[in-house]
């Protein structure tokens, strides 16, 4: 029987934060992270999980703000909560910025966000099969615990050994 070896992001959220408070995230040249927006929707009500995006080439702060929130039609209720990963040690930028983008497009596809309509539609299956993530802190809607091999095919590949009761 192969075993296949789990790979596990751990991210500690923080939040709510309001836009105005935008330039506290753009503080540290390192502030990279994945981070949730919510608020009103005409569909799905006020306060509900509108995106999810990744900050991983620029901080938090920065990459938020440039998209706008403040057009929104209820933006002094626009709450942010920002994912930033953690562990044990700190790896090189470039294992960092891709569990950055694994963690953001495994996240998008099981909560499946109004504003992330674009990503919702298809899972690169090979690449989050194995991707475990633990959801620390104020997470607020998102799931605590999401794994690639319950939301990916892999499951209905596994062949499973089957025992006999006597």
């Amino acid at each position: 029987m192969e075993v296949t070896k789990t790979y596990l992001i751990q991210i500690e959220w923080e939040g709510p934060f309001k836009l105005i408070d935008l330039p506290t995230l753009m503080h540290d040249g390192t502030d990279y992270g994945i981070y949730q927006i919510y608020g009103k929707h005409p569909i799905y009500g006020s306060d509900v999980l509108l995106y999810i995006g990744k900050a991983d080439y620029q901080t938090l702060g920065k990459r938020i703000s440039q998209e706008n929130w403040l057009d929104t039609n209820d933006s002094n209720n626009t709450k942010i909560y920002v994912g930033r990963l953690h562990g044990p040690a700190t790896p090189s930028y470039d294992i960092w910025s891709n569990e950055i983008d694994l963690a953001e497009r495994l996240l998008i596809y099981v909560h499946k966000p109004a504003y992330n309509s674009k990503s919702i539609s298809s899972l690169p299956d090979n690449e989050l099969q194995n991707i475990h993530i633990l959801n620390w802190g104020h997470h607020r809607d998102l799931l605590p615990e999401v794994s690639g091999l319950r939301w990916t095919s892999k499951v209905y590949h596994l062949e499973y050994e089957t025992y006999r009761w006597e």
